[in-house]
């Protein structure tokens, strides 16, 4: 349910970050003899990113994984902040709010397991689809209906997108 001082959070909101897999993805990776060969992703997740980008918000990634489906992806859909491989999410987050001139409360952070704890901790406004594993740990701002991999980053951006209209 989305309260208003939900609301309240999410017209603050300057800048969406999300995780990759779990969120974007089904958290499945596949792999062949040559490594990582695919990735799905959700079509309604990339209009997110459109639709953020149309209202002046734009959308990082910060992701564990080295992954070129992703870089792929982050490309197809011009996200220019992306951020691959990263261990420490805390600081890369640190990085982009001194880039943007951003206090914490004006970004949003979607993630869906441990290694997104300390971010979560920190943004204004936080998610989690309802597939994470963590979200007892996490205690994200919002559990949202979908799961990763299926429009849960597209239903983020709608609940921000519709409290800054």
């Amino acid at each position: 349910m989305i309260t208003d001082a939900l609301v309240a959070k999410a017209r603050k909101i300057k800048l969406v970050v999300t995780d990759i897999d779990g969120v974007w993805t089904d958290a499945k990776m596949y792999y062949g003899p040559e490594g990582e060969i695919m990735k799905s992703f959700s079509t309604y997740d990339g209009m997110a990113v459109y639709l953020l980008d149309k209202a002046g918000i734009p959308t990082a990634i910060i992701t564990g994984e080295n992954s070129k489906a992703v870089a792929a992806r982050a490309a197809k859909l011009n996200i220019k902040d992306v951020f691959l491989g990263i261990h420490d999410k805390l600081k890369v987050l640190e990085t982009l709010l001194e880039s943007y001139k951003l206090k914490p409360e004006e970004v949003a952070y979607i993630g869906d397991d441990i290694n997104d704890y300390e971010v979560i901790q920190v943004a204004g406004l936080t998610a989690s689809p309802s597939s994470s594993p963590a979200f007892h740990i996490l205690k994200p701002d919002i559990l949202l209906q979908r799961v990763g991999g299926d429009g849960a980053f597209r239903e983020f951006a709608d609940i921000i997108l519709a409290s800054q209209q």
